[in-house]
């Protein structure tokens, strides 16, 4: 009879209880609720949280004091605290209460001056907010090894005292065994902060994984405890880690007759009892067992060289699992999985799949069949890539590798080299752009006896263009505008990218503006609208404008100034017979020398400098010649007016002497 054991301790521990109730009750009471961090590493919860308003926020950025945040269980560093005060937003704080102590011993160890170190995942939020408590020298290691090389190194030879902690839920085999190698040692004192939830649950797992025939591990498959007990029990018994009920389908339990369950500290009861009744339903229809099929399987003959179909059972980070329909369990390390060296298995197949895969070694003793799905692959690519070196056709595939003298593209499974002189990059620019980049080529050489082919991505870009151009001088029109992308500057203009067609922009028709350099208006890049100026067909020459005929300073000049007009100008340089000022940008008018002061002057430098905004007549303006005359004299007295027009202080007393004069003797 099939049965299924679910572990005592399996789901919440204390502090991640505290927290949920928590993040719950918060959802009831305000508004803009976020939690600093997923609650917990479970997708089901933090779904249901959402639902109720509870967002997840990675930073503080875009907190503000009208903002409720919550601090999940695993804790914080002082430095969040910190800044949520000066935010002056509402804290909730869910943090552990067993996470609280580390932190506190940790303060008191370090301001001591006792060397911390945390047994640990340093990528762990748990542990880098008790490393946010330390104030002196604080270090994470992984296992004993580094726990003794840490020690060696920092600790030996001055003679601290060290703090040695682990995270709550830090392996329970691996700490008690770094405690005793430390246990003899001076001056080291070894804090015992492994949750005792924690500990039991990893007992638990571990008898079970011993009695059963597979172990289910429930639980989010980010969530750090989860993943130790996964780890734990593999080493002892078929194990898969999912999610829920949902990550039970299709994984082949047809030889099994006894499971065991057990689940992270993140994983609530409903989801463990949902994966329990599953099991027990897949277990209880494995049960009305084919035996006439159990006999075919166990003397189906499979072969080194074989090609048969499969169902992936399971996927591992290293390798997959995959039911070949005998009594040999299947594998395909990971090295066989994908031509692409940077694949994740999870990205290349999915448990349920059913895949093609050659047989590449049989070990019967362990009943073990060893499988290459890369091989399978190769040979589809290898007749698509032949199909299109015949026909000339192209194909697409991810640059996976650069290596000397050019990439790696793969192509349908099968790997294609592309010399560096074929990828179309300049030589001054890295072969590393291209790198997981999808790209289109054609095949130039193919070895059929050795199954390689060389590819070029420079000649499908180059038929690409051809096409394009071939389409620009067929459409285009001088007056119209068209879209381009800037593609080299010079000294005397830019040349723009028009659809297969580089157009120049010479530096007079790129803007109205003076201007010592093209740079200054458009860089390499940019996305432009240009009017076509001219077309020669006959040797592809193609002549561009930037600038708008709607900005031509001379119309605006025109339709806002005139002769006679005072106005404000900018001097802009200085000559020896005079200087030119703007008046507005692209017109700048000439003030003689004659026209700068109601005196001779000798050196224009004596009266103006550049950048001083002058005050000028427009003396003259010249439309044809696109001249202007501007005079600062023409708004200064003449000599003979200023002799006329008495001072003030003379007006003053003039006015005084009538005054008096007219006065009655008394």
């Amino acid at each position: 009879m099939s049965k299924v054991t679910v572990a005592k301790t399996a789901g919440f521990c204390f502090g991640v209880d505290r927290a949920v109730k928590l993040a719950y009750e918060t959802a009831e009471k305000y508004g803009n609720v976020y939690t600093l961090g997923p609650i917990i590493h479970n997708p089901d919860v933090v779904k249901d949280l959402e639902n109720r308003g509870v967002k997840v926020t990675e930073t503080l950025d875009g907190i503000t004091a009208a903002d409720t945040v919550i601090i999940r269980s695993h804790g914080v560093g002082p430095d969040v605290y910190a800044k949520l005060l000066e935010i002056g937003a509402r804290v909730v704080d869910a943090t552990c209460p067993y996470v609280k102590k580390i932190h506190q011993i940790v303060s008191e160890r370090s301001k001591a001056g006792d060397i911390i170190l945390i047994a640990g995942d340093e990528a762990h939020p748990e542990v880098r907010g008790i490393v946010g408590y330390a104030v002196g020298e604080c270090q994470v290691f992984a296992d004993a090894d580094e726990m003794m090389k840490l020690i060696r190194k920092n600790c030996e030879k001055f003679k601290k005292s060290v703090a040695i902690l682990s995270q709550t839920t830090y392996n329970i085999k691996l700490w008690e065994n770094c405690k005793s190698l430390v246990k003899d040692m001076p001056n080291v004192t070894v804090y015992n902060t492994v949750c005792a939830a924690t500990s039991q649950r990893q007992s638990e797992a571990l008898e079970l994984s011993g009695k059963n025939d597979v172990m289910i591990i429930v639980g989010g498959c980010s969530s750090s405890n989860t993943k130790k007990l996964y780890d734990i029990c593999s080493r002892y018994a078929e194990c898969y880690l999912v999610e829920n009920a949902d990550g039970l389908r299709g994984i082949d339990f047809s030889r099994v007759r006894s499971a065991g369950i057990s689940a992270g500290a993140s994983t609530p009861a409903y989801i463990i009892k949902e994966v329990q009744n599953t099991m027990t339903e897949i277990l209880t229809k494995e049960e009305e067992f084919n035996f006439e099929e159990a006999i075919e399987q166990t003397f189906k003959k499979i072969y080194t060289g074989k090609r048969v179909s499969g169902i992936v059972t399971a996927v591992n980070p290293t390798e997959v699992i995959v039911d070949i329909g005998t009594k040999q369990t299947g594998y395909i390390p990971q090295a066989e999985l994908s031509s692409d060296p940077n694949a994740k298995p999870s990205d290349v197949v999915s448990v349920g799949d059913e895949i093609d895969v050659i047989v590449t070694k049989i070990n019967d003793v362990e009943g073990i069949v060893y499988l290459s799905k890369k091989q399978v692959d190769a040979q589809k690519g290898y007749d698509e890539i032949k199909k299109a070196a015949d026909e000339g056709t192209t194909v697409s595939g991810v640059v996976t590798n650069v290596i000397k003298g050019g990439v790696i593209v793969v192509v349908e499974g099968m790997r294609v080299f592309v010399p560096a002189s074929q990828t179309g990059v300049r030589a001054d620019v890295s072969l590393e752009t291209l790198l997981k980049q999808t790209v289109n080529l054609k095949i130039i050489e193919l070895n059929e006896q050795r199954k390689r082919a060389v590819g070029s991505i420079r000649k499908v870009a180059a038929e690409e263009r051809a096409a394009r151009r071939a389409a620009f001088f067929e459409n285009a029109v001088i007056g119209s505008t068209v879209e381009g992308e800037v593609k080299s500057i010079t000294d005397y203009g830019v040349f723009v990218d028009v659809g297969g067609v580089d157009g120049l922009v010479r530096k007079a028709d790129l803007t109205w503006a003076r201007i010592k350099h093209p740079s200054e208006v458009v860089s390499v890049g940019d996305h432009i609208e240009v009017t076509i100026k001219d077309i020669d067909s006959e040797t592809g020459k193609v002549s561009l404008v930037y600038k708008k005929q709607s900005e031509n300073p001379w119309d605006v000049f025109r339709n806002n100034y005139e002769l006679g007009q005072v106005v404000d100008a900018t001097i802009v340089s200085l000559t020896s017979f005079g200087a030119f000022a703007q008046i507005i940008p692209g017109i700048d008018g000439l003030i003689h020398i004659s026209q700068i002061a109601d005196q001779r002057v000798n050196n224009v430098a004596d009266f103006l400098t550049v950048g001083q905004t002058v005050q000028a007549k427009i003396t003259e303006c010249d439309f044809e010649k696109k001249r202007v005359s501007l005079s600062i004299r023409a708004l200064l007295p003449s000599a003979e007016e200023a002799a006329e027009e008495p001072d003030e202080a003379e007006e003053a007393e003039a006015v005084a002497e009538t005054e008096t004069a007219e006065e009655p003797a008394e």
